[in-house]
């Protein structure tokens, strides 16, 4: 049947003739293999997540999904009564298995790689067991041997970070035709990619370089898209898709995470605890050390540093950030924040003795010199430049509006973070030139720009600002500027094409590129300084923007705020 109990039956939209019933009786439930011309090919993966037994003997863990920011932290299923290695229990085997392929080097290893389908247990109709919501298609970043304890035994186990990809191209939704075709020994892998989500084919082509972009998160399609049907052969044209959720419910989704009060820590768990540091005030005024100390981390993080630093480093570095860009007010003390900072759980210190632990005593600190830094899982967070934008763009908004922006990225070594365009290579040369005014030569590396793309784009919106819907007037005909969303210069890196292109008028391009105006998920023009709406952006039927691009300069301006609700749910 289709329905039960109002919900869609998981069983119905799953349904094949070549592939057997689907399981989610377990956390971890693979699909059989099937032998093909070019080795054994798995379907996919469930995964199933409940919160019901979490924490208890026979569930020690605490799965942790962040599905605002595409992340999940998943465990394994060995536990503490099992006396086989910790990698050959059925499910971390599988897994296992699955993060070989998932690691592949070239789109011809990652084409074969299995995908994963992650459920998660909810309540409905106050009934805590039974119903399940498709939270969407992942892949595995890594996999880390952790040591778990159940009534203080302690036991091995892995933990695994995955990525849940962007499905805003398919409204949400997964083909079930894409698992039967996978499922099909007639079929090379490369031939099931025609049905695979966008965000799934672009990972297989680029690899996980692209995660950062292709991350899920909470997206608000247009009313007037509808779902992506594709199919390989005519006959699959009626298989039903499963629907990831993203828009709010009112069946109570307020226990949909399995696991929101863990203490992993997520993207929105780093945001949240920038946002509330602990900070001493002078004369009314906010202290800078802390914030100035978490940028310095930050900074390290990008550098690809350690992101333990001893503290002579520390003391010299953020010692001269906090004499140069700290409040005039303020003594120079980096002994406060290398200590304090720990409170804010974003920051570690080793080498201390205990005596020491929370004392903020330079003369110790010079004789000892001991380490310190942001957390080991707070740098692999900020690894990801979409993460790292988002909380440079928190700290500078809620502690150093004030301070020289462009100043101190350039200090810290985090220049182009102040502005959308980034910034572009310029090496000096030599002195001299003629002229009544003096001049430097200069050899520059510029990025080479394709002007016929801009030509085009602008031609398609005859030169009217698609925010004010300004046409400039010259001597000779009209005037618009081509901007790029995600900035073509370093840090930012991004690609010369349409999708990341807006026509605008010199004014709204500067208030672009300065972070002063950014487009929210609706697609209105908002004001960073108070959210206020500025307008609404004109669109061309013709002239798609990408999303992943916008949310990255909603991450600049510290707007990329919107959570994904889960709402469609199965029986």
């Amino acid at each position: 049947m289709a329905l039960i109990d109002g919900y869609p039956n998981i069983h119905h939209v799953t349904a094949s003739e070549r592939l057997a019933q689907i399981q989610l009786s377990k956390g971890i439930n693979p699909t059989v293999k099937v032998k093909t011309p070019s080795g054994p090919r798995r379907p996919c993966i469930l995964i199933r997540s409940s919160p019901w037994k979490a924490g208890t003997a026979e569930t020690p863990w605490h799965d942790v999904f962040d599905l605002k920011n595409g992340r999940i932290h998943y465990y394994g299923d060995h536990r503490v009564d099992h006396t086989v290695p910790v990698g050959t229990t059925q499910g971390n085997a599988v897994l296992l298995e699955a993060l070989a392929e998932h690691r592949g080097l070239t789109a011809e290893q990652r084409v074969r790689a299995v995908p994963l389908l992650v459920f998660a247990a909810v309540t409905r109709n106050k009934t805590p067991k039974g119903y399940v919501e498709f939270c969407g298609v992942a892949v595995i970043d890594r996999a880390e041997q952790i040591e778990q304890r159940a009534e203080g035994i302690p036991f091995p186990n892995y933990r695994y970070e995955l990525s849940v990809l962007d499905l805003s191209a398919e409204d949400e939704q997964v083909d079930w035709a894409w698992i039967e075709a996978r499922g099909n020994p007639e079929l090379t892998a490369a031939d099931t990619l025609e049905l695979a989500p966008r965000s799934w084919r672009r990972w297989v082509e680029q690899g996980h370089v692209a995660l950062p972009e292709l991350r899920g998160r909470a997206l608000h399609p247009s009313e007037d898209r509808k779902p992506v049907r594709r199919s390989i052969e005519s006959s699959r044209d009626s298989s039903p898709p499963l629907s990831a959720p993203h828009r709010p419910s009112d069946s109570g989704s307020a226990s949909r995470t399995p696991t929101e009060s863990s203490a992993e820590l997520m993207v929105s768990v780093l945001m949240d605890r920038l946002r509330s540091l602990r900070v001493h005030k002078k004369n009314g005024r906010p202290s800078r050390h802390k914030p100035l100390a978490l940028l310095w981390g930050i900074s390290r993080v990008a550098a690809g540093k350690p992101h333990l630093a001893p503290w002579r480093e520390f003391r010299d570095e953020v010692g001269g950030l906090m004499a140069e860009f700290g409040l005039p007010e303020s003594s120079v003390t980096p002994e406060y924040p290398f200590v304090h900072l720990q409170t804010s759980l974003l920051w570690n210190v080793h080498g201390l003795p205990p005596e020491l632990a929370a004392v903020s005593r330079a003369a110790a600190f010079d004789r000892i010199n001991p380490e310190g830094g942001v957390t080991e899982q707070a740098a692999r967070l900020l690894e990801d430049p979409f993460v790292r934008s988002q909380a440079v763009a928190v700290l500078r908004e809620n502690y150093l509006a004030d301070v020289d922006q462009h100043a101190l990225m350039e200090r810290l070594g985090l220049a182009g973070y102040e502005s959308a365009g980034g910034i572009e290579d310029l090496a000096e040369e030599q002195a001299g030139g003629t002229g009544p005014v003096a001049r430097r030569m200069f050899a520059s590396s510029r990025i080479v720009r394709d002007t016929a793309l801009t030509a085009k784009v602008k031609k398609l919106h005859d030169n009217r600002c698609q925010v004010c819907g300004l046409q400039l007037s010259t001597r000779f005909g009209t005037y618009s500027e081509a901007a790029h969303i995600r900035g073509l210069g370093r840090p930012h890196d991004g690609p010369d094409e349409q999708p990341n292109l807006l026509v605008l008028c010199p004014n709204h391009h500067v208030q672009f590129d300065t972070l002063a105006i950014y487009i929210d998920t609706e697609g209105t023009v908002r004001s960073t300084a108070d959210d206020n709406p500025v307008g609404r952006l004109r669109e061309h039927p013709a002239h798609r923007l990408d999303e992943a691009h916008l949310r990255y300069h909603r991450a600049l301006c510290g707007r990329d705020t919107v959570d994904r609700v889960l709402q469609k749910t199965a029986r």
